[in-house]
């Protein structure tokens, strides 16, 4: 396993089109290599998901933090291999987001708050999974990059976006002032 290098905006991988993973890809050790890698590069960057194009590979893999960690314990990635995410209804929740390819910036991005994920798991196991929340929203926040689109495409207004160090400062003088909601 390494650590591999993520690329950042501008990198020509995270505007492609990733191509899809054949079974004789998927059994080979060289993929399974990557998937390794990217687990590794994923923890050692403290992030909950991260797509193959983020590391410069255009194929359609991404790894994301399915259970996340408890006091002690390590969270647990999963990879999802030639991926599909169908929402479960129309409705779009705003929250927060920021990217390991774009470092130090957030925005308020709309995504969907339960959707179904699908694909291959490493082994080539079907994945049919049902996911809400902040899971989704990681997940879907993947599948796209595996299209090239990265969370700015989607924030309906750049009003919202800061650099991480404000974002904190502004969530630490509300909570200071009783006003929580008052941020985001």
């Amino acid at each position: 396993m390494a650590v591999r290098k993520i690329v950042r905006l501008g990198h020509p991988a995270l505007r492609s089109r990733s191509e899809a993973v054949t079974p004789e890809e998927l059994a080979s050790a060289s993929l399974q290599e990557l998937i390794d890698d990217l687990l590794a590069t994923v923890v050692e960057a403290e992030g909950v998901g991260l797509a193959a194009p983020q590391v410069g590979v255009k194929l359609q893999i991404f790894v994301y933090e399915s259970e996340p960690q408890t006091e002690g314990e390590p969270g647990r990635y999963e990879a999802v291999i030639n991926p599909s995410v169908e929402p479960e209804s129309e409705e779009l929740e705003y929250d927060w987001e920021g990217c390991l390819s774009i470092p130090d910036l957030r925005g308020l991005v709309p995504r969907h708050p339960e959707v179904r994920l699908f694909g291959l798991d490493r082994h080539g196991a079907p994945i049919d999974r049902l996911l809400t929340g902040f899971t989704a929203r990681v997940v879907q926040h993947e599948f796209d990059h595996l299209h090239g689109v990265i969370y700015l495409d989607r924030m309906r207004d750049l009003h919202s976006l800061t650099y991480e160090d404000e974002f904190e400062a502004l969530l630490d003088e509300a909570e200071q002032a009783g006003e929580s909601s008052a941020v985001g």
